[in-house]
């Protein structure tokens, strides 16, 4: 979760007359309108400096661009699970947003419009920090969730920006940072259950990946998921808007150590993977230590696997009215050699961590910032 404000069902959505859709229970902030009436004013896009890479993702006109194919992406994946022991992810957005101003119901994803050098800044502590896969501030980022506040529409802007952003951060790094696009759940239950067909289901979750893959990202990180059928239908959507970006698929299990949907980590590796995920795991939850056992059964089925956890700093706490995390990052630090210990080899943090979280993790790890 992480990398936004993590949250499923705003307002009730219609799907026509007499059809009302059913929506997720409330994870942990409901989406509302973007009440800031901003026109779009997309970024130039950055070049990169490294040779042999992306030489820029120029060639975009207008919001509908596009950088084609960037070649490449599979082998700097590939690469960077070579060359390194443990890879450190990134932490939390929509706390950070929450921080610096951003107000319960408002789609985090505006801000990459409205306030990038306020998201460039929060990429930038974690690059810092050490992280070599940062996440967009996409997560609510498909039009089923961007609906909610009128914004459907604006699908490709907000991804594509984001990617960006992203994109410039780690160019102005320096270093080798994967770009991960983010992609978060519709905020609807999948028939037949719910309403969400599957067919519908696909078909926005591709058209958010394209615009991620049209920004420049280099893998598509899908978070935060309950039910498999969900999941393997933005899989599905991913594949169809690339046939070769990596796919990061991580469930939350905070349900005693099943997904809110009943899935069993056991059952998630196995499926996530047979779909094409690159790697899986669990992100979000209750905290690192209920996260621990789900990457030993995860382990235990899939022993060859590309293991992921990115779990909140702990529960929070409420102060004055806010959630506060109250998590320190020398806790975390431990947690994040235990997750290792337990089979992860990308480790990162979601709610209510800081740069300072993955300051120490890095630490605690001896992960070199790039």
């Amino acid at each position: 979760m992480p990398a936004s404000s993590r949250g499923s069902s705003g307002p009730e959505a219609r799907g026509g007359p007499g059809r009302r859709r059913l929506r997720r229970p409330p994870v942990h902030v409901q989406r509302g309108r973007d009440d800031g009436g901003v026109a779009p004013a997309v970024p130039r896009p950055p070049r990169r400096r490294r040779t042999g890479g992306l030489a820029g993702v120029g060639g975009m006109i207008g919001i509908g661009g596009s950088v084609g194919d960037r070649g490449g992406t599979r082998d700097r994946w590939r690469e960077l699970l070579a060359t390194s022991g443990i890879i450190l992810a990134d932490g939390a957005m929509g706390t950070q947003l929450f921080e610096a101003g951003l107000q319960f119901g408002d789609p985090p994803e505006v801000w990459n419009i409205t306030q990038p050098d306020v998201v460039r800044r929060i990429h930038r502590g974690y690059l810092e920090a050490g992280s070599r896969i940062v996440l967009t501030n996409t997560f609510g980022g498909n039009r089923l969730r961007l609906a909610l506040g009128g914004l459907e529409s604006r699908v490709a802007e907000l991804n594509r920006t984001a990617a960006i952003l992203l994109r410039a951060e780690v160019d102005a790094a320096g270093g080798d940072a994967l770009v991960a696009g983010d992609i978060g759940p519709s905020g609807l239950i999948m028939a037949p259950l719910g309403t969400l067909e599957r067919d519908e289901a696909i078909d926005a979750f591709a058209e958010q990946a394209a615009a991620l893959v049209a920004g420049g990202v280099d893998v598509v990180w899908i978070e935060t998921m309950s039910d498999l059928a969900e999941i393997s239908a933005a899989i599905e959507g991913v594949r169809r808007a690339s046939a070769d970006v990596p796919i990061i698929a991580t469930m939350t299990f905070d349900t005693r150590g099943h997904t809110m949907m009943g899935v069993s980590p056991e059952r998630a590796a196995e499926a996530l993977l047979a779909a094409g995920a690159d790697a899986v795991g669990g992100n979000c939850g209750n905290g690192p230590e209920e996260l621990l056992p789900v990457l030993e059964k995860m382990r235990a089925v899939a022993p060859d696997a590309v293991l992921v956890a990115k779990p909140n700093v702990g529960m929070p706490q409420l102060v004055d009215g806010r959630a506060v995390y109250l998590s320190d990052p020398a806790a975390m630090a431990v947690r994040a050699v235990e997750m290792r210990g337990a089979g992860a080899t990308i480790v990162g943090a979601c709610c209510g961590s800081t740069a300072a979280h993955l300051r120490a993790m890095a630490d605690a790890l001896e992960v070199v910032p790039a």
